[in-house]
């Protein structure tokens, strides 16, 4: 059981690390000034990949948590 946990541990990882160098940096840039950022893709960035890429982080994130505090205890 730990060597499965181990692997999948290993697999989330290296996911996790592709996941957050895919996304994009959170400034604004200079299309803030403009108001760009209130455009179509600001106002429906859950739809959009980068929302995506959001959501599968946070979920990874969580299931590094929980398998890192499995992998720790002691049975």
């Amino acid at each position: 059981m730990r060597i499965l946990l181990t692997i999948i541990f290993i697999l989330v990882c290296i996911a996790l690390t592709v996941i957050v160098l895919a996304q994009e940096g959170k400034d604004a840039g200079l299309g803030s000034i403009g108001g760009l950022s209130e455009s179509y893709w600001g106002k429906n960035k859950s739809r959009s990949m980068e929302g995506n890429l959001e959501r599968i982080t946070k979920f990874l994130a969580i299931g590094f948590i929980v398998i890192t505090i499995i992998l720790n205890l002691n049975f």
